[in-house]
């Protein structure tokens, strides 16, 4: 009976001092890093958020420093939550008192008299409100206490308590209620802030103002009370109006953002609280801008959608990722990306097979054959027609590409190889064409397999580099859920793609305006005021249209189409994309205007004859300065022979070499346009942009004083050298020139043209 009573009387004591003894126990200081509530913000590179992903709670959060909050919010948030804060140690026992007796009273829990401590704890260990739940919540708040300082359990506070509206923590809240950070928040509304946590759902400003408004005033009067603000700053927080901002959700550049997110570990998701992007917001918007002009524009020709892309040459930095006309357009698929979708390319290729041709020995003056082919092809035999339904005879390899002529593409592709083609497409970045090269055939050329649009800005941006490939770039750097910067993830390394001869060569054609005249015309909306090297592409039955091009500062790629597949009306790469690529160049060089392409040392030029290739003599009648790689330059001289006949100037001697190409005829003539020659109409592009630039050769004219031009035997214009520009209209004309001279009128043949109609 004895033991029995010393147990009795031992055990509550025994129980007392375990209770104390747990209280000693410091709290687990894992439980108090940032934990799933903290969201995922995206910004562009300045810093402006683009969008923020909801955390594994659903809601938004990002950890700040106490430095990093107004001190009137620390106030404000003591005045209304526990003023006793600094005087306590977890609790504060005239509170739970008063707390305990409301309780019984009642009978079920009205009243926690919770201080800051114990709210810290309920956030990271939500628990239903029971008598139970509310010793244990008592019972870590004091651990807590003996653990950290008050300053870091204000700091897991301000981080932790909901301000509703999926909002959690002080920055959060600030940033959607007034669009700045927690450091520059006024009295009144830090007060406001403090005002939420109590109830968040029945102070939603956004439903009712007038609770949270009331719980304003009461803090602002209580910190006033209490000294923690002087009465003038009190009087003035009471009489300064409130602007909460509404509730838009921040979600700009959605398809690069989407883009960007899904390219992340699952590490990442985890551990990042925020990531810099790439992206220039500013930019953004006002591409965005043009894309819904050009479609407004395009509305009536069938078109729906566009996607556009710039990319910062230097580093690879995606600047602008405009994946649809309206993310949110549901009629028109508009959360399709048009920067990712799978699209054939049309022409836009062919400045790699070129580039090719080049690195195995062709020059931009090479003549290719523009006659009806055939070449082999897995199907059947492969015949290929140019886009304007004309063949065109001997063209240089510079015409060729600028005018881009479909035969000599392919006849080029045949001497390169589809398998080499193929290969290099690969390395250029373009990894979608995953087939064989087989499957592709002699089409791969003209664009048969399907790539997307970033691909294609990415090959394009290697020769905008010198020949210098580089992927693009989306993420600058990143902050962790401790605050703590990391750099941004490793690219893989530049690796050379072309030599920086051939990638000048290929630049240089692309950007000769003179050179795509014959198929573009003058006026082109790719003829820029300033250097500017492109391509234009458009796929069968006018499904897709592209451009893509380059300064020395950006590359950029346009595409214009359906997301549907559903064809254009006439829609061409160079009405459909190229305005909206021009004003995409024009916005991104307003202030600056880009520098000009500069040769590498390999680079030489020569003056060879427009008709033969070879280096041009003085009785050549149509000379022109082309670039070569060092060593592809032509050593011989055109052959004189029946310049001889015509005119009676001695021949050069003639070289070992034999003559393959018929020497130019020493007699007035129109080189351009050809006799029989057929033009169209664009139904897009403006009237006066529409022009050629006729030509005509003046051998042998003694005292030329000026050309006299007729059009139908009617004179249309008078020039002093020998071209003359001439705006195309609908119809069958006869075109000659008439040569004054000092020895009177000569005589020139005319030519024959068409212009078809739109």
């Amino acid at each position: 009976m004895r033991l029995r009573l010393r147990i009795w009387v031992l055990t509550p004591f025994v129980l007392l001092a375990g209770l104390v003894g747990t209280l000693l126990l410091p709290f687990p200081k894992g439980r108090l890093a940032p934990g799933a509530q903290i969201s995922l913000r995206l910004t562009d590179r300045n810093g402006v958020l683009l969008r923020e992903v909801l955390s594994e709670k659903g809601g938004r959060s990002r950890w700040v420093r106490l430095s990093e909050v107004s001190p009137y919010l620390v106030k404000a948030t003591l005045a209304a939550e526990d003023r006793n804060f600094f005087l306590h140690r977890g609790l504060h026992l005239p509170s739970v008192a008063r707390a305990l007796w409301q309780n019984v009273r009642r009978g079920r829990v009205v009243s926690g008299a919770s201080t800051i401590s114990q709210q810290v704890v309920r956030n990271i260990e939500p628990r239903p409100r029971t008598f139970g739940a509310k010793v244990r919540e008592a019972w870590l708040a004091v651990r807590l206490e003996r653990t950290v300082s008050k300053e870091e359990i204000l700091i897991q506070y301000l981080n932790r308590v909901p301000y509703g509206n999926q909002t959690y923590g002080v920055e959060a809240a600030s940033r959607l209620y007034f669009r700045k950070p927690p450091a520059h928040l006024s009295l009144a509304e830090a007060a406001f802030l403090a005002a939420l946590p109590r109830a968040p759902s029945l102070a939603n400003p956004y439903h009712d103002p007038g609770p949270a408004l009331k719980r304003q005033r009461e803090i602002i009067a209580a910190m006033k009370r209490r000294g923690f603000v002087r009465p003038d700053e009190a009087e003035r927080a009471m009489a300064e109006p409130l602007a909460v901002s509404p509730p838009g959700e921040s979600f700009q550049a959605p398809h690069f953002t989407t883009a960007v997110v899904g390219g992340l570990t699952p590490e990442d998701r985890v551990l990042l609280a925020e990531v810099r992007t790439t992206l220039d917001a500013g930019l953004q918007k006002k591409i965005e801008a043009l894309v819904r002009g050009q479609l407004e524009r395009l509305a009536r020709r069938g078109v729906t959608n566009a996607a556009v892309i710039v990319l910062e040459n230097e580093g690879g930095d995606v600047l602008a990722w405009v994946g649809s006309r309206d993310f949110f357009d549901q009629d028109n698929a508009g959360q399709v990306d048009g920067i990712l979708s799978l699209r054939q390319p049309g022409s836009a290729l062919k400045p790699f097979t070129y580039a090719l041709a080049l690195e195995a020995g062709m020059t931009a003056a090479t003549f290719i054959d523009d006659v009806p082919a055939e070449f082999a092809a897995p199907g059947g035999p492969y015949r290929p027609e140019n886009y304007d339904r004309h063949f065109h005879g001997q063209v240089r390899l510079r015409s060729a590409l600028a005018c881009s002529y479909n035969v000599p593409a392919v006849a080029t592709l045949a001497e390169v190889g589809t398998d080499r083609l193929y290969r290099k497409l690969r390395d250029l970045g373009l990894d979608s064409l995953s087939k064989p090269p087989g499957y592709y055939g002699a089409g791969l050329t003209l664009g048969n397999g399907e790539v997307t649009l970033l691909e294609l800005a990415r090959a394009y941006m290697a020769l905008a580099r010198g020949g210098n490939f580089v992927r693009e770039r989306t993420v600058l750097g990143s902050i962790d859920r401790a605050g703590a910067e990391r750099d941004a993830p490793s690219r893989l390394a530049v690796r050379p793609a072309f030599s920086p001869s051939t990638a000048f060569l290929i630049t240089d054609i692309l950007a000769d305006a003179d050179a795509r005249v014959p198929a573009f015309g003058y006026g082109s909306p790719l003829n820029l005021p300033f250097p500017c090297a492109s391509k234009t592409g458009t796929s069968k039955d006018y499904r897709d249209n592209w451009t893509v091009g380059y300064t020395t500062a950006y590359t950029v790629g346009v595409w214009v189409g359906n997301f549907d597949g559903r064809p254009m009306e006439g829609v061409s790469g160079i009405t459909g994309c190229g305005p909206l690529f021009r004003d995409v160049m024009l916005l991104l060089h307003r202030d600056l205007r880009p520098a000009a392409f500069q040769p590498p040392a390999a680079i030489v030029r020569r003056t060879v004859c427009a008709a033969s290739g070879d280096l041009a003599s003085a009785a050549c009648s149509v000379r022109i300065e082309e670039v070569f790689a060092a060593g592809t330059e032509p050593v011989l001289v055109c052959d004189l022979e029946r310049h001889a006949r015509d005119t009676g100037v001695a021949a050069v001697p003639e070289t070992s070499a034999p003559r393959r190409r018929p020497a130019v005829p020493a007699r007035p003539r129109i080189l351009f346009p050809e006799d029989g020659a057929v033009f169209q109409v664009d139904p897009v592009l403006r009237t006066e942009y529409q022009k050629v630039r006729c030509r005509a050769a003046l051998d042998g004219l003694d005292g030329f004083r000026n050309l006299e031009w007729y059009v139908d035997e009617a004179r249309a214009g008078t020039s002093s050298g020998a071209t003359w520009v001439w705006n195309l209209r609908p119809g069958s004309y006869t075109i000659r020139a008439v040569a004054v001279t000092g020895r009177g009128r000569v005589e020139i043949p005319p030519v024959r043209v068409t212009v078809l109609g739109p």
